[in-house]
């Protein structure tokens, strides 16, 4: 939060090449808009305006012209309601300003925008652990390469990027790029498979994990790429001696330890760590949701409490509770994940006295299910259980 302001309030002590920084800085991303290099990254030509004037608003607070930033920003929130970091960026200009009652509640509009984004799985790689659009974050980076291509860094975090925006092959091109730069550089590697496994590439994602397997094998984010791959072709008791393997490496880590274990439908196992992570946490709803999973299916009570908030996982938590009917969860389900999440945690109510319902549930997760969620790798372990 405090970052804007630090730069607003620099600029001002520097404000003899203000109108200079500020000429350059419109100027490359009017040669942005010129070249087409937006429609390149992927997004829509709409999504890639309010963006640029996002970014345009950012060079203006940068270089001391608060009120044009607040005006940029002003419009890109009336395009984008939903646009969490001009949101943000305008509370710290507002702060900056004195307006401390609009700022603050700027601040909570942002948390509040951000927090309804779940969290990518906290066992996978850095990249997939983040979720959103971070496409400013691409464009910002393609600055940086038009000076910077002989250096491998660019186009990893840009690489990163895409990928967790949801462009694998953007990503795969940057992660390619980074390698041919600085060859055998194995975060690269490692992400080169995430992304080749999400374009549904499986042998080369294989292949190419293996390589960091061989470099690093200690490396938890390794084993648990490999793990999504070998389940991906098939192979689940493969997946889960690499699930093993890096709950040993984990050695206990809260957050990463449950959801390893949670694939594992290692219920015992997971309530521990999910405990917590919990108490660790205990803002996210998830780990609520998940300890009772395992509280569920090892014959302990669930910890219910008065569900205070409509939402999502918080539909799943008035299920459990028994506040909610399996129909009006479904139907609430709004995604194939939701949908997916939905149907394990009916099965997981369903599994003490209604087994063959269960069954059939867990069976829908791995029929449609993404075979990156918790859900779906828990599910095929159920099921293997009873075959």
């Amino acid at each position: 939060m405090g970052a804007l302001r630090d730069v607003v309030q620099w600029s001002k002590i520097v404000s003899g090449v203000g109108m200079l920084g500020k000429l350059s800085e419109v100027l490359r991303v009017k040669w942005l808009e010129r070249h087409g290099a937006l429609t390149k990254t992927g997004v829509s030509r709409k999504s890639s305006s309010t963006q640029l004037t996002f970014l345009r608003a950012r060079s203006m607070a940068r270089f001391g012209d608060v009120e044009a930033a607040l005006r940029l920003l002003d419009e890109v929130i009336s395009s984008d309601p939903k646009f969490s970091d001009a949101i943000e960026a305008r509370a710290e200009l507002l702060d900056i300003h004195g307006d401390r009652e609009q700022a603050d509640a700027g601040y909570a509009e942002s948390r509040r925008l951000k927090s309804a984004v779940r969290r990518g799985a906290p066992d996978r790689p850095f990249a997939l652990r983040q979720r959103g659009d971070f496409m400013v974050e691409v464009l910002s980076y393609d600055i940086v390469l038009r000076s910077m291509t002989k250096n491998a860094l660019p186009y990893l975090t840009r690489g990163n990027a895409y990928l967790a925006s949801g462009y694998p092959a953007k990503a795969l091109a940057d992660y390619d790029s980074a390698l041919s730069v600085k060859p055998g550089l194995l975060d690269a590697t490692l992400l080169r498979a995430e992304a080749l496994l999400q374009l549904g590439r499986v042998d080369d994602a294989l292949a190419a994990v293996e390589v960091v397997v061989a470099a690093r094998p200690s490396s938890p984010e390794a084993f648990s790429t490999r793990a999504l791959i070998e389940l991906t072709r098939g192979q689940l008791e493969k997946a889960n001696a690499d699930w093993q393997r890096q709950l040993k490496i984990l050695n206990g880590r809260p957050a990463p330890s449950g959801y390893v274990a949670l694939r594992l439908a290692d219920y015992e196992a997971a309530i521990p760590h999910l405990e917590a992570a919990s108490q660790a946490d205990p803002r996210d709803p998830y780990w609520k949701l998940y300890l009772n999973t395992a509280r569920i299916r090892t014959g302990r009570p669930a910890v219910t409490t008065a569900v205070t908030q409509e939402g999502w996982p918080e539909t799943l938590l008035a299920l459990q509770a028994g506040t909610l009917s399996e129909d009006a969860a479904l139907a609430k389900a709004d995604t194939t994940a939701r949908r997916a999440e939905a149907l394990f945690q009916i099965a997981v109510l369903k599994s003490a006295t209604d087994p063959a319902a269960a069954r059939s549930r867990w069976q829908e997760v791995v029929e449609r299910g993404p075979h990156d969620l918790v859900e779906y790798a828990a599910a095929r372990n159920e099921l293997a259980r009873v075959s």
